[in-house]
């Protein structure tokens, strides 16, 4: 049974909800997102609450079932607070700069590796050795996150690199180490 989907999505003030066959629009303070969900998924709207039900027990069913809720809350929360993702680059001469739209990141190469944001979402720059990705849709803040990430992950033996703040990162000793 599905624990997740058979929770009871609450809809903030100020956020409304429109389904158009399997197309769902949330619209709320920070935006708008539409989303396709399966047409073997039951979206029942009650006033401030929403539910969703599956018609079987099949494993498909409950996966779906569940993935749908969770989708469909991401969706809630994005409008109603956003979501954000901080990064902080770690090691000599490692910065990062806004210009425009374009993040601008330093980042050991022999030249600037150039990011543009998507449509939506926005990055700042508090200092320059940390970059903070928000907007609306989580997955497009975790794709673009994980994109400037990507252009130098961490590396294990000293730690340099771009890494999500707070995260761990597994060191290993040198060659010399015994």
């Amino acid at each position: 049974m599905s624990r997740i989907g058979n929770k009871i999505v609450v809809l903030p003030a100020g956020v409304e909800v429109t389904q158009k066959g399997n197309d769902v629009t949330v619209k709320g303070p920070k935006g708008e997102l539409t989303r396709t969900f399966s047409s073997d998924i039951t979206m029942n709207i009650e006033g401030s609450e929403v539910t969703f039900t599956r018609p079987d027990d099949s494993k498909e069913m409950k996966t779906i079932h569940g993935t749908t809720r969770a989708n469909f809350n991401n969706m809630v929360v994005g409008v109603s607070e956003g979501f954000q993702k901080a990064l902080e680059l770690i090691g000599v001469g490692y910065r990062a700069q806004l210009q425009g739209s374009k993040l601008v990141l330093s980042v050991g190469y022999s030249h600037p590796v150039e990011i543009v944001a998507p449509e939506g979402i926005t990055i700042e720059v508090p200092a320059n050795t940390q970059v903070v990705v928000k907007g609306s849709d989580k997955e497009v803040v975790g794709e673009v996150a994980a994109k400037i990430r990507g252009t130098r992950p961490p590396e294990p033996y000293k730690g340099k690199g771009v890494r999500y703040v707070g995260e761990y990162v597994r060191r290993k000793e040198g060659k010399t180490g015994k």
